[in-house]
């Protein structure tokens, strides 16, 4: 056995691992902008170029690649009813990598109809109904998604009984069918799914991004890069057949067209007086806030935050943090320098992390009852969790993680969210996670001892600090 050679073609930067099977260690990294928008290889060339100037020439058994080039897979979502087939369809998207731009319920309306036929989604999974329950509105969807100028690749994973109709009605779309995501009421059953738009991934997005070239380059794998991480994060948790995990975590990956959070826990409500409404969270769970990123999203942090306030974060007068944010917006490779703009990037970050952190979690709501005062949980309760992993690169190279960190963490001022105490924290300091999920593909025992072995301990925080 001899050396891996892992890539992951990332929004803002291209990361290479290199592994050696032999010896079961990690030989170096190395990361240099993404060029996507002129040829992704100018990008890889660079970054080989650095790995080989830090580890020497090398002869590389395999050449596997996860990628998230230009924000990654872009998914819309129909479903019926918010709660229930809509939710399945979404945590279906989620956990396989893609990137949800919007999710729709009920009948679709003119106005609905136009945003799709502006967006041009990669992907549009269309649910609805029970096994043999409404097919109404699946159908009525159907009809108004073929009457659009617009085609694009649809996967329907909805009422059984209505599949017939509905694919003499798409039969102008790149059409797929699944079984449906949830059959019945309260149950589940997504894989299908997943297994489907990772493919469509690997068979469509790829052209797409600029990654054909690049892609005959590799000897295998080629994965979506939140697959990849989601898969890092499972196995760090989990353990493999012959090591045990390090427990729950969540992990936060902080992108610059993207903020992905995963949590590797049991969300369940910890206190008999709370009820759990809508579905059953998954264990292994992960979303992806699109308008939340470092440079290519960094106006939906200024949309949430506002830059009157994100000024007075990082002690700023405001018109200077709005020439910050037009220069971070305008040249997305831009490394801080200057201790105003290290200011404000990690304003940025914290910004990202608590926004994030607060959607992803749980939240606990107030009502009252015949009986007297109950609680109401929606999403997971992630309180215990204790253990929290930083990715990303405003989060590996910032001066004061720890401060970026506690932003995860429960804050008085959003007392509802059920976000985590305290925690351990581990920094993802060489940009391997990704890399490692995509080794977990074929070596799973060996990319979790790399990452036990590389993942930096930066402390522990607590909200009460």
């Amino acid at each position: 056995m001899g050396a891996v050679l892992l890539i992951d073609f990332g929004s803002t930067w291209t990361k290479l691992t290199a592994v050696s099977l032999s010896s079961e260690a990690l030989l170096g990294s190395a990361a240099a902008f993404t060029t996507v928008e002129k040829d992704i290889n100018i990008g890889l060339q660079e970054a080989m170029k650095q790995l080989e100037s830090k580890i020497g020439p090398q002869e590389y058994d395999d050449i596997w690649a996860c990628s998230s080039a230009a924000g990654g897979l872009r998914m819309q979502v129909s479903g019926l009813v918010p709660e229930l087939t809509a939710e399945a369809a979404r945590m279906a998207a989620l956990g396989a990598g893609a990137k949800i731009d919007r999710v729709f319920s009920y009948e679709l309306t003119g106005q609905d109809l136009a945003r799709i036929e502006a967006d041009q989604p990669d992907i549009f999974l269309l649910v609805g109904g029970t096994d043999g329950g409404n097919r109404d509105c699946i159908v009525g969807n159907a009809e108004k998604l073929a009457g659009l100028e617009a085609r694009f690749p649809i996967i329907y994973a909805g009422n059984r009984s209505a599949l017939d109709e509905c694919e003499k009605i798409l039969s102008d779309f790149p059409l797929t069918v699944c079984p449906n995501v949830m059959p019945r009421f309260g149950e589940l059953q997504t894989e299908t799914v997943q297994k489907e738009i990772r493919s469509l991934f690997l068979t469509q997005i790829i052209e797409a991004k600029g990654l054909t070239e690049a892609k005959n380059l590799l000897s295998g794998i080629l994965m979506p890069t939140p697959s990849a991480m989601l898969s890092a994060m499972k196995l760090l948790a989990e353990g493999s057949r012959t090591q045990e995990g390090i427990g729950p975590l969540m992990g936060i990956d902080v992108g610059g067209a993207t903020t992905d959070v995963y949590s590797i826990a049991d969300g369940s409500p910890r206190d008999m007086q709370v009820m759990l409404k809508g579905l059953p969270e998954p264990y292994v769970k992960r979303t992806v806030e699109g308008d939340i990123g470092m440079r290519h999203c960094i106006d939906g942090i200024i949309a949430e935050l506002g830059l009157e306030n994100l000024a007075g974060r990082c002690g700023l007068p405001e018109d200077r943090a709005e020439e910050l944010y037009e220069r971070f917006s305008s040249k997305k490779e831009i490394i801080p320098e200057t201790g105003e703009e290290e200011a404000f990037e990690l304003a940025l970050a914290m910004a990202a992390v608590d926004v994030a952190s607060q959607r992803h979690s749980g939240k606990l709501q107030e009502v009252y009852t015949s009986t007297g005062l109950a609680y109401v949980q929606t999403g997971k309760d992630l309180r215990s969790l204790e253990q929290i992993v930083l990715s990303g690169g405003a989060l590996i190279h910032a001066g004061d993680p720890l401060k970026i960190a506690k932003a995860a963490l429960y804050n008085s001022a959003a007392p509802t969210s059920l976000r985590p105490l305290r925690a351990r924290i581990w920094r993802d300091s060489k940009y391997i996670l990704s890399a490692m999920g995509v080794l977990a593909e074929k070596e799973a025992d060996l990319a979790l001892k790399i990452m036990k072995r590389e993942l930096e301990d930066i402390g522990e925080i607590s909200s009460q600090e």
